[in-house]
C-alpha cells in the first residue's frame, strides 16, 4: 500500500493555516478534482475529502501535528461511495444481489411471447441484530443465534407431497408451468403468458399433498445459527451470510443479514482504528511528572507524564486499539491528560503556593 501523503501537503496548504484557509483551499481543490466534473479525478478527491475531513476538526487536527496518520486512525473520505460521488450502486440498492432486468422480455410477455424463465427461485432473505459489548466488537466473539425460520418440511424432505406418493403432472398447465391468459384491450385481444396457479409455476403437483406442511415444503421451524463476529467490527456494520435465510421447496436458500449493535464503554470511545480515554491528574503531578496506571482494553499499563505536562496532552500507547479488520496490526489508544485544580485549599496548602508565587522569576 502506498505511504499516505501528508495532509498539510494534500491541501497546499502551511502547517499554520487558519481553519478559514484549510475550508477554501479544501473547495477549492474539491470542485477541481470532483469524478462528477469533466477531467476529475476521484481517488485525489477522496484524498482531499480525508485530509478535511481530519483538518476541519481540532481535536483531530492537534492528534495529527503530534502523532501522524497513527493519531487519527484509519480516516476514510465520505464521498460519493464506489459509484463516484452522489453515483448509484446499484448493487447496494438491491443488497448486494445480481440484478437482470430484461426490457425485452417485459414487452415480450405483454404482448403474446412467453415468459422466459429465470433461475431458481430464492427463499426470502432476513435481518436480524446482534448486541456486542465495546471489548466483543474488539476482540471479536462467536455467538449462536436462534430464529424462526421457514426451513424444507422434515416430513416430505420439501417434495410437497406426502411420503409415499409421487409427484404428477399438473392437469392445468400440462407440466408447462405457464397458461395463456387473454386480456382485451383497445388494441384488441392481447395474450399474456402467466404462472399456472395451481402448481406455481413447477409445473407438478403431489398426488397428496404432505400432511404437515399441506403442500408446501416448508415449515416455520426455529433453527440455531453461529455468527462469526471479526475482531475489529464497528457498530452499525452489517454481516452477510448466505443460504441461511428462509427455504423454499424448490429453491435456493435466502441470506441472514446481521446487524451489530456495539454498547458504550464507560471509560473508552472509538474513532475509526483508535480507542480514546481520558486520565486526570493534579497540578503538582503536572509540574512534577509521575507515573500513572492507565486502564486499556488489554488491562492495566504504566504511563509515564512528564515533568511540565499542559492540559489537554495527548499520550499514545502503541497498538493497543482496535484491530484492524481487514489486514494485520492494530491501532493505537490514545490518552488525553487532564489536570485538575483543587477548588478548596488549606492553610498551609495556600500558604506554600503564595510562597512559590513569589519565588517564581519568570514565566513557566
Amino acid at each position: 500500500m502506498a505511504e499516505k501523503r501528508d495532509y498539510y501537503e494534500v491541501l497546499g496548504i502551511p502547517k499554520s493555516a487558519s481553519e478559514d484557509e484549510i475550508k477554501k483551499a479544501f473547495r477549492k481543490l474539491a470542485v477541481k478534482h470532483h469524478p462528477d466534473k469533466e477531467g476529475g479525478d476521484e481517488a485525489k478527491f477522496k484524498e482531499i475529502n480525508e485530509a478535511y475531513e481530519v483538518l476541519k476538526d481540532t481535536t483531530k487536527r492537534q492528534r495529527y501535528d503530534q502523532f501522524g496518520h497513527a493519531g487519527v486512525g484509519t480516516s476514510a473520505a465520505s464521498g460519493g461511495g464506489p459509484g463516484g460521488a452522489g453515483g448509484f450502486n446499484y448493487e447496494d440498492i438491491f443488497g448486494g444481489q445480481n440484478v437482470d432486468f430484461d426490457f425485452g422480455d417485459v414487452f415480450s410477455s405483454f404482448f403474446g411471447g412467453s415468459a422466459r424463465q429465470r433461475g431458481p427461485q430464492r427463499g426470502r432473505d432476513v435481518q436480524t441484530e446482534v448486541t456486542l459489548t465495546f471489548e466483543e466488537a474488539i476482540f471479536g466473539i462467536e455467538q449462536k443465534l436462534g430464529l424462526n425460520l421457514d426451513a424444507k418440511c422434515t416430513h416430505c424432505k420439501g417434495t410437497t407431497a406426502e411420503p409415499g406418493h409421487e409427484l404428477k403432472t399438473c392437469a392445468t398447465c400440462s407440466g408447462s408451468g405457464q397458461v395463456t391468459q387473454v386480456h382485451r384491450t383497445v388494441f384488441g385481444n392481447i395474450q399474456q403468458a402467466a404462472r399456472c396457479p395451481a402448481c406455481k409455476g413447477k409445473g407438478k403437483i403431489p398426488e397428496k399433498a404432505c400432511t404437515v406442511c399441506n403442500g408446501k415444503g416448508v415449515t416455520r421451524q426455529r433453527q440455531e445459527v453461529k455468527v462469526k463476529i471479526p475482531a475489529g467490527i464497528s457498530d452499525g456494520a452489517t454481516i452477510r451470510i448466505r443460504a441461511k435465510g428462509e427455504a423454499l421447496a424448490d429453491g435456493e436458500q435466502g441470506d441472514l443479514y446481521v446487524v451489530v449493535n456495539v454498547k458504550a464503554h464507560k471509560h473508552f470511545t472509538r474513532e475509526g482504528d483508535l480507542i480514546l480515554s481520558t486520565e486526570t491528574i493534579s497540578m503538582i503531578d503536572a509540574a512534577l511528572g509521575t507515573q500513572i496506571k492507565v486502564e486499556t482494553v488489554e488491562g492495566p499499563k504504566t504511563l509515564k507524564i512528564p515533568a511540565g505536562t499542559q492540559p489537554g496532552t495527548d499520550f499514545r500507547l502503541r497498538d493497543l486499539g482496535v484491530p484492524h479488520l481487514n489486514g494485520r496490526g492494530r491501532g493505537d489508544h490514545i490518552v488525553q491528560i487532564k489536570v485538575e485544580v483543587p477548588k478548596k485549599l488549606s492553610k498551609e496548602q495556600k500558604a506554600l503556593l503564595e510562597k512559590l508565587q513569589k519565588a517564581k522569576t519568570k514565566r513557566w
